[in-house]
């Protein structure tokens, strides 16, 4: 199985090797954020209290789901996916087949298979653009069931006439995707310069989807840690890195950037690192938290593992710990709280009569590596007189959300297996 990965990779080495010579021997997307007027999901009626609750109670589904996701198979043999659908926060826009067929996907750090809804699909839930149709697109194979592809499927089962794998994928909100594991061509476009086509992609070409999935996307791209993640089938070809750059929620008319190859190196002065380790579960991007710190006063980590995900909107950790960070919070900030009225959040401060509210800078001290959040990362406007802490509790699996990301370039390398964060402004990537 190794050797075959091996001549893979050294295959798309030498097909991609002249558009990545192009590209200065990387490329950068745009990542849209789902509230962005960029993004088909965007409803400009929804006020800023809407979207605040919205993204939190996706954040909290999506936990719950996350934290599940370690049974590995429901009864019926579907694979359990460790997201539940529709519950991520930024899209990739993707050509997939030759000639190209254009769609919004789910760009998520927390799955593996790449897959899309594919003609014919009867029982496919409405969606906005048209689906690809493999019978039109020179570039499409179907994946046999003896292949190295068909068996990194955590469940993978054969056609009809055995020839052709198939794959199953269910989510815990009752939602589902099956259809054939195939190969395409995906073509991505890049800012100011020529589009990169990546041949021969592991995909789920989907006959059969329903649930909660969203009309305006057809499908998702895993950019996880597993052997079937877009990330991990270019392998070599990107030197196993890509990063990401993410723009402050304010910032409307900037999309932030993914980053492939010699794009996605993250170098500089204030670079911190850390070790990426294996977690509960080998698909996530786990690391080590040790402890808080805020005001000079540290808060110990009692259980340290937790993963950084760019689908999760809020930072959810043990809460014992979060209790500590309130407690020393509310004393330093000379604000009145309130409460909030949805229950969601714990932590909410009157900002109405303060012209400029400065909160407290928090540091999270990884292994080996000090990363300080300014009040952007930290806190989260409610409304235009409250402003709520965006770290909130939870059981057993802690996240580093994506608001604690924002204006940082992280770096994901797994070929030294480290994740790095060096502070950017986002908007000029």
């Amino acid at each position: 199985m190794a050797s075959s990965s091996l001549a893979l990779s050294s295959l798309l080495l030498l097909l991609l090797l002249p558009l990545l010579a192009s590209a200065k021997g990387g490329f950068s997307v745009e990542l849209i954020h789902r509230d962005s007027p960029k993004s088909p999901l965007y409803d400009p009626s929804k006020t800023l209290s809407d979207l605040v609750l919205e993204n939190a109670r996706r954040s909290i589904a999506r936990a719950d789901h996350l934290r599940r996701a370690f049974s590995l198979a429901a009864s019926d043999g579907t694979y359990q996916s460790p997201v539940v659908s529709d519950t991520a926060d930024y899209l990739m826009e993707v050509n997939v087949g030759t000639p190209a067929n254009k769609f919004f996907a789910i760009a998520d750090t927390g799955s593996d298979l790449t897959w899309t809804d594919c003609e014919p699909c009867e029982g496919c839930y409405p969606q906005d653009s048209p689906l690809f149709d493999p019978t039109k697109s020179s570039t499409y194979r179907d994946i046999s069931c003896q292949a190295d592809a068909c068996a990194n499927l955590p469940h993978a089962s054969c056609s009809n006439d055995s020839s052709t794998c198939q794959y199953a994928y269910g989510y815990e909100d009752g939602s589902h995707t099956s259809g054939n594991l195939a190969s395409e061509t995906f073509t991505f476009d890049v800012a100011g310069g020529r589009p990169v086509k990546i041949p021969k992609v592991a995909f789920g070409c989907s006959h059969d989807s329903q649930g909660s999935f969203s009309n305006a996307t057809a499908g998702l791209v895993g950019l996880a840690r597993g052997s079937l993640s877009l990330v991990s089938q270019l392998g070599s070809v990107i030197d196993k890195k890509f990063s990401y750059c993410l723009v402050p929620y304010s910032e409307k008319s900037v999309s932030s950037k993914i980053s492939f190859g010699a794009d996605a190196v993250v170098s500089g002065r204030n670079v911190v690192s850390t070790p990426l380790i294996q977690g509960l579960n080998d698909t996530f991007y786990t690391v080590s938290l040790q402890s808080l710190t805020v005001d000079g006063d540290s808060i110990l980590v009692n259980s340290g593992d937790v993963i950084v995900d760019s689908g999760t909107t809020l930072t959810m950790l043990d809460p014992r710990l979060v209790r500590s960070l309130e407690d020393k919070l509310t004393k330093i900030i000379d604000l009145p709280t309130v409460k909030d009225p949805e229950g969601v959040f714990n932590l909410c401060f009157d900002v109405s009569k303060s012209r400029k509210v400065q909160f407290p800078d928090i540091t999270f001290q990884f292994d080996g590596a000090a990363l300080t959040l300014s009040s952007v990362n930290t806190f989260i406007p409610y409304d235009e007189n409250t402003a709520c802490l965006a770290i909130v509790p939870t059981e057993e699996l802690g996240i580093i959300g994506n608001i604690a990301q924002q204006n940082f370039n992280i770096g994901y390398d797994l070929e030294n297996q480290k994740l790095s964060f060096s502070p950017a402004d986002c908007t000029k990537f």
